[in-house]
């Protein structure tokens, strides 16, 4: 997967398309709603899915954040109802950059 596509403005420069990634600012918020949307699980789960959510959606992008929840849904690890809460979540703390 290409992260960003090249395109040329006016002057002939390159610019970057911006991806839609975790809004940083917000960052200890996300975590503490994260925390709580996934405070059923066991807690032999709990810490792996907590990073690797929080840590796609900061570096790679909420759509492998996305992926990464629904490959966990798919697994039996979180239900729809979870699951769903987590990708809402994602999506209300993202931002383009």
């Amino acid at each position: 997967m290409r992260r960003y596509r090249h395109n040329t403005n006016i002057n002939g420069n390159e610019t970057k398309v911006k991806l839609r990634k975790l809004n940083m600012r917000k960052n200890e918020e996300f975590r503490f709603l994260l925390m709580k949307c996934l405070r059923d699980l066991p807690e032999s789960v709990r810490g792996g899915v907590i990073g690797s959510v929080y840590a796609k959606a900061a570096k790679n992008g909420v759509l492998e954040a996305r992926d990464y929840v629904l490959v966990k849904k798919n697994e039996g690890i979180i239900d729809d109802t979870m699951s769903k809460q987590l990708i809402d979540l994602i999506y209300d703390y993202s931002t383009y950059r």
